[in-house]
C-alpha cells in the first residue's frame, strides 16, 4: 500500500490510466454510473482535472484567471495520450518541492495543495470505479486506495449531494466492505 499522500495519488492515476486505456472503440458512448456521462465524458471530466492542477498549483493561478480556457473535449483523437500528458504533468506538479504546502485558490475558496492532491486522489479513484462500471472491467479498487478516499470523503460526504454533482448517500448494509461503504456516501449502489 503506498505511505504518502503522493504515493497515493501516483496510484490512483495509475489505475484510472490503465481503465482508460482498456476503452474499447465502441464503448466511449457507452452509460456510466455518473448518469449525466458517457464514458468519453467521464474521462474527459478526469482528464480535465488533472490539466488544472499545473496552472493553480504551479503557477498560482485561479479558476478566474483560468476561465473556460480547460473546458469542452480536452480529450481529442486519442484519449489515452490526452489522460496520459494531463496526469503526468499533474503529479508532476505536486511534486515540485513545497508544492503540497502551497495556498491553491479554488472555485470554493483557498486550500492546501497537500488538501486539494487528497480531494483530486479521491476523486480519481471513485471514478476508477465509475469508469470500470461503464466499459465492463473489472470493477474492485485496491484496499489501500479505498480506505484512502473512504477518510478524505467521510468528513464532507453529506455536502456532495447538496453541490448536485453526487447522488444522495446510500444507507450502507451492516458489515459492508470499505468500497461499498465509500460508494454509498458518494452515491454508488456497489
Amino acid at each position: 500500500m503506498p505511505d504518502t499522500l503522493l504515493e497515493q495519488h501516483a496510484e490512483a492515476l495509475r489505475l484510472f490510466g490503465e481503465r482508460v486505456r482498456a476503452v474499447e472503440d465502441g464503448q466511449w458512448g457507452a452509460p456510466t454510473p455518473c448518469t449525466e456521462w458517457s464514458v468519453r465524458d467521464l474521462v474527459n471530466h478526469v482528464t480535465g482535472e488533472q490539466l488544472w492542477i499545473p496552472p493553480m498549483v504551479t503557477d498560482g493561478r485561479t479558476t478566474e484567471e483560468i476561465g473556460d480556457a480547460l473546458s469542452g473535449d480536452v480529450l481529442g483523437e486519442d484519449p489515452a495520450d490526452a489522460w496520459e500528458r494531463a496526469s503526468s504533468a499533474a503529479h508532476a506538479a505536486f511534486t515540485v518541492p513545497g508544492a503540497l504546502d502551497r495556498t491553491v485558490r479554488l472555485s470554493y475558496g483557498p486550500a492546501l495543495g497537500r488538501a486539494y492532491c487528497a480531494e483530486l486522489t479521491a476523486d480519481c479513484v471513485v471514478h476508477t470505479w465509475d469508469l470500470s462500471r461503464g466499459i465492463g472491467a473489472d470493477d474492485r479498487l485496491p484496499d489501500g486506495l479505498v480506505e484512502f478516499a473512504l477518510k478524505e470523503v467521510m468528513p464532507y460526504a453529506d455536502g456532495l449531494a447538496a453541490s448536485g454533482l453526487f447522488a444522495a448517500p446510500l444507507d450502507v448494509p451492516a458489515g459492508a466492505n470499505a468500497q461499498t461503504r465509500l460508494l454509498a456516501l458518494v452515491g454508488r449502489q456497489g
